[in-house]
């Protein structure tokens, strides 16, 4: 597969790490000095929401923040979807494959058939909604994009991620976890057009890792209020554990090594989970810049992330590059590509 094209937006409403800060502290009852410490630990400078911050305080219920979930991912959705259309020059009627990514929101009928409509894609598009990938999607979305053009390298298939993480906002949730959660994530949404014999960087290979026993590290919690965050503090320690022997194994499956591996195309995920991928990998410092640029420009936004990063990065023509997502489940998915 080549990926023809990648678009990434973001809702209008853009504020400064700061102003989320005070605006979340007056939402809640958590320690404001607490609060403060999370947020600037995170290393964002300033994120793109759904809603103005004054907008928050009228999510009383998850019906309410579902419905704003539909209504602007829709919108965020298509206009990645017709960029990234652009870009490859592919027209909406030659679209073969759908494939839908979300974990902050919920639709039935899911919003690739509202999308598609939208879009004027063909009636017997094939689609795929996707929900409960969390972090990982963007990457194993690619993946799946990959395995069906395979089959079909004569098709056009399109991946569209969609994440209003500010919409899942839990206001009697004191806990650490939802601390953290409050500073680091943001909205956006990204698509990708994949082609089986178009132009762009090439998918070599794809490998996912499911690790059993790991469900506690990161998901949600699901409640009466919605989506509750789930955040262990052992996650980073067994990102450590497990994460850089299994990209040594990947690579060497297809005669490489990191050192051979000039360009990595990370989720951010917080800054120490990259700067573990770093030191376990003992990669150069500015390895991951585009990644760290990502994060504090925009925060974590879960599965367009890695597909924000994918769109800014400049590889080195003729050369590999790897592609690293991690989510629930605990899950990695990992993409071999060469420029």
């Amino acid at each position: 597969m080549h990926i023809s094209g990648v678009e990434t937006v973001f809702p209008g409403h853009r504020y400064e790490q700061a102003e989320i800060t005070e605006a979340f502290s007056r939402l809640t009852d958590c320690d404001e000095e607490l609060l403060r410490h999370f947020h600037a630990a995170t290393g964002v400078v300033g994120r793109n929401l759904a809603l103005p911050l004054d907008g928050y305080s009228k999510l009383d219920s998850f019906g309410r923040a579902n419905a704003m979930f539909i209504e602007i991912a829709l919108d965020l959705g298509e206009q990645a979807v017709r960029g990234a259309l652009e870009k490859a020059d592919v027209s909406p009627e030659k679209v073969d494959h759908l494939l839908f990514c979300s974990t902050t929101g919920l639709a039935t009928p899911s919003l690739d058939a509202r999308l598609a409509q939208r879009l004027g894609l063909r009636g017997d598009v094939k689609r795929v909604p996707v929900f409960g990938l969390g972090c990982a999607a963007g990457a194993s979305g690619l993946a799946r994009l990959h395995d069906y053009l395979r089959g079909w390298p004569d098709h056009a298939a399109v991946l569209v991620c969609v994440e209003l993480c500010s919409l899942t906002i839990q206001r009697d949730d004191t806990s650490i976890a939802n601390l953290v959660a409050s500073g680091l994530f943001g909205d956006g949404a990204a698509a990708v057009v994949g082609t089986g014999r178009g132009r762009g960087p090439e998918v070599v290979a794809t490998r996912s890792r499911l690790y059993p026993d790991t469900e506690h590290l990161m998901g949600w919690e699901v409640s009466d209020h919605g989506f509750r965050i789930v955040l262990d503090a052992d996650l980073t320690d067994f990102v450590n554990q497990v994460l850089a022997d299994d990209i040594r194994t990947f690579l060497a499956d297809y005669g490489l090594t990191p050192e051979e591996v000039p360009t990595w195309i990370c989720h951010p995920g917080g800054p120490k989970v990259i700067d573990t991928i770093t030191q376990s990998l003992d990669l150069d410092p500015k390895a991951l810049e585009v990644t760290w640029r990502s994060l504090r420009t925009y925060g974590n936004l879960s599965s367009v992330s890695v597909l924000h990063v994918l769109q800014e990065t400049r590889g080195h023509p003729g050369m590999p590059a790897v592609l690293i997502a991690l989510g629930p489940g605990f899950s990695a998915e990992l993409l071999l590509l060469h420029w």
